[in-house]
């Protein structure tokens, strides 16, 4: 393998949901982004696929300012949607050859300095790590259908606790991503994310106690549970066990205002990283590139 990792980053130019900054701008959410992202990845030998889907020129002007050409691979679609995209990502890096460690990214996503580095770290430290999140999603600590109580552990100087579903965006093993790809792929059928995590976790809908409580408590879960079996019966009731792992703090967050991972004071980290316009420019010139 001649790099330490893959990613396939995929960029829409419209605001999805409402994000904490740049809530009216989605190119500079995504310079943002994209910052963070290089300053995540750190010393790390990285192969880029960037799915720029419908995006103006200087949207591509932008990535290539971030990486090198022998690096980066840019894929121009019109405008193919989420669940195309997604499936596109599994595609390439299920087929690349350049690194084992492959990383699905999405572009409204904000990095802690080294967060890739050290994810690839545990992946490469942990053999019984699937998955791994660099997002700490509120979700884990407001009930309902995640697990109160899982597995912690310490690691390269940082807690790491077990989960049982993730968002669209984790890093895994090529093999790992190709053994369970039919699962992923359920996406383009209309198959929500947290249902894919938890037919591969199977932490909670292979316990009737606790789809029972779910029931009870969030029938929403409740139902969204219960997609792992219409989308993936066989996975779900025979296939392996995966583990899914998160940072605690996380090294990343969603820029969703109301979802913000806790524990991190992401404000300071956008003042960080837009304080110096030498460091960050605002990318409109299509002549402009790599240097």
């Amino acid at each position: 393998m001649s790099h330490d990792l893959a990613v396939a980053y995929r960029v829409y130019p419209g605001v999805s949901k409402r994000p904490f900054v740049h809530a009216d701008d989605k190119y500079r959410l995504v310079e943002l982004g994209l910052k963070s992202l290089k300053e995540g990845l750190g010393s790390l030998r990285t192969r880029v696929w960037a799915l720029l889907d419908g995006c103006p020129p200087e949207y591509e002007t932008l990535v290539r300012r971030y990486f090198p050409p022998a690096d980066l691979e840019v894929v121009r679609l019109d405008g193919e949607g989420n669940l195309a995209t997604f499936e596109r990502q599994l595609a390439i890096l299920t087929s690349q050859g350049a690194a084992e460690a492959v990383y699905l990214a999405e572009d409204d996503y904000l990095y802690l300095p080294g967060a890739l580095e050290q994810m690839v770290a545990f992946l490469d430290g942990n053999a019984d790590a699937d998955f791994v999140s660099p997002y700490d999603h509120p979700d884990h600590y407001e009930g309902g259908v995640h697990p109160e109580r899982m597995p912690l552990r310490v690691f390269g100087g940082r807690h790491w606790r077990g989960a049982d579903s993730s968002c669209l965006t984790f890093l895994t093993r090529r093999e790992t991503l190709a053994a369970t790809r039919r699962v992923w792929s359920t996406y383009g059928r209309g198959n929500h994310d947290l249902s894919m995590g938890l037919a591969l976790t199977r932490q909670v809908v292979r316990n009737p106690l606790r789809m029972t409580r779910l029931l009870a408590r969030d029938p929403l879960m409740f139902r969204l549970a219960l997609n792992s079996w219409w989308f993936s019966p066989a996975e779900t009731l025979l296939g392996r066990r995966w583990s899914m792992w998160t940072p605690v703090p996380g090294l990343a967050t969603h820029m969703e205002s109301s979802r913000i991972a806790p524990g991190v004071d992401w404000e300071a980290r956008v003042r960080t990283l837009e304080e110096d316009p030498a460091e960050m420019p605002t990318l409109r010139d299509p002549e402009a590139g790599w240097k």
